[in-house]
């Protein structure tokens, strides 16, 4: 692969000529802010991060925690990006500068987790467990392919992104630079044999009815196969990854110290290895906790960005080759500090009460509502005979824009099975839990 092929700022459902009659900012530039003006990216300030929104104490949302990952992204992308114009003068006669790239960067981190259904990560695992367990679910198999199948029995919230991104319903119109960014995992959900070596292989990034529109993405920027049904990544997705990878270790650590389910002194003692010689303890003097525990959290992530960067350059030969596929944050100076945090955080913070409390919630919720509207459509297109008031009632309460025509036993109903979970998973979770209380009786509209 190459980077003058890589940068390209062809727009994505435009023709490459096609060209911005806004010439104060980059292509790139308007990527991140065609993201940061889009409804998906609004309902991230609803939807849970770690925690469940407490009354006090402030925690990230997956708004505020994608807001974060991008600035640190940007700066990633613009250190990169000093090194690549160093190393390739051909990127400099081309007006690519070290801004451009990390706008790419920034741009593919803001919409990094936009594809995220409601309640965290145990939302993704609602949704295939439903499609994979659930009797309602179930009934599905038989009417679709095993591709079609293999994709929605593991929900993935990355390959929802993509489809949102390249979605005509939202009409973002990335360029083909930052959508090969953002998709850290370069496959589809169904494959051969999964390679265990490659970290772009452990989930897969997008559906299967997108396949054409990553293969034109890539075949844009000459980004080239590992097999015959998966890719090699974008160089600067490994970025997007680090950036995603240094905020949430970090910046949970600091929730959950927040919250109290980590003690003050124990999370200065998980810094310290980042920080090294910049730790000083004095400094902790005449000041409150949280205002150490900022000023230190800065630290760490500026100390991980050099790192990141620096390794970056080392690799970035590699990255383009196909011969290296690992994560930046794996193999960094502070990547034992990081395992460490990481540790502690999988045991004081994901399985604290709070946090599993809210996952059960999670999945009772999506299951509540994947299960209700999902019968309803089997009960209208392939068992009439069972097709009640309650249904009907319930499919009114489908978007106006849901495709409801031209479903039977003949059609394979894969498109509005895809359409029902976006409309399930761009959800926030306020929305979703008062929706279930309402549907099942719960409670009432004005009571």
């Amino acid at each position: 692969m190459k980077w003058e092929n890589l940068l390209a700022d062809g727009r994505f459902g435009e023709s490459q000529k096609a060209a911005t009659s806004d010439k104060a900012r980059s292509e790139f530039e308007i990527d991140y802010d065609r993201v940061i003006f889009s409804a998906p990216f609004r309902n991230l300030q609803d939807k849970t991060q770690v925690f469940p929104l407490p009354d006090q104490a402030f925690v990230h949302t997956r708004l505020t925690h994608s807001l974060e990952v991008s600035s640190v992204g940007r700066s990633l992308g613009k250190g990169a990006g000093e090194i690549l114009l160093d190393k390739f003068p051909i990127l400099q006669n081309q007006g690519v500068t070290a801004s451009a790239i990390g706008s790419i960067v920034a741009a593919a981190a803001l919409a990094h987790d936009i594809g995220n259904p409601p309640f965290g990560h145990s939302g993704e695992e609602a949704i295939s467990d439903f499609f994979r367990l659930h009797p309602d679910g179930r009934l599905w198999e038989k009417h679709v392919r095993m591709d079609q199948w293999a994709d929605l029995v593991n929900f993935e919230g990355n390959a929802q992104g993509f489809r949102m991104l390249v979605s005509k319903q939202f009409g973002l119109k990335l360029t083909y630079a930052t959508l090969a960014a953002f998709t850290k995992y370069p496959r589809p959900s169904l494959i051969v044999q999964r390679d265990i070596a490659r970290k772009s292989q452990k989930k897969y990034g997008f559906f299967i009815n997108q396949l054409t529109d990553f293969e034109q993405m890539c075949g844009v920027l000459g980004i080239e196969k590992t097999s015959s049904d998966s890719w090699m990544r974008h160089p600067l997705a490994f970025l997007v990854e680090a950036a995603d990878d240094i905020c949430y270790s970090i910046i949970d650590l600091e929730d959950g110290c927040t919250l109290g389910l980590v003690s003050f002194e124990e999370t200065m003692e998980l810094l310290k290895p980042i920080l090294k010689g910049k730790f000083d303890p004095e400094k902790l003097k005449n000041r409150t906790n949280t205002q150490n525990l900022g000023a230190f959290r800065a630290m760490a992530i500026g100390q991980l960005i050099r790192e990141t960067v620096g390794l970056f350059g080392q690799y970035e030969e590699n990255m383009r080759k196909g011969n290296f596929d690992k994560a930046l944050t794996d193999i960094i100076p502070s990547a034992q500090a990081l395992a460490d945090i990481s540790t502690v955080s999988i045991q004081k913070i994901y399985r604290s009460k709070v946090v599993l409390e809210k996952e059960a919630a999670g999945f009772q919720v999506l299951e509540g509502l994947l299960s209700i509207f999902s019968r309803a459509l089997y009960h209208h297109f392939y068992q009439s005979e069972l097709f009640s008031g309650q249904d009907k009632s319930v499919l009114r309460l489908l978007p106006e824009d849901f495709p409801m025509k031209g479903w039977g036993a003949e059609v394979n109903p894969y498109p509005m099975l895809r359409a029902l979970v976006d409309h399930i998973s761009g959800m926030t979770d306020k929305y979703a839990l008062n929706l279930y209380r309402k549907v099942n009786g719960i409670s009432f509209p004005g009571i």
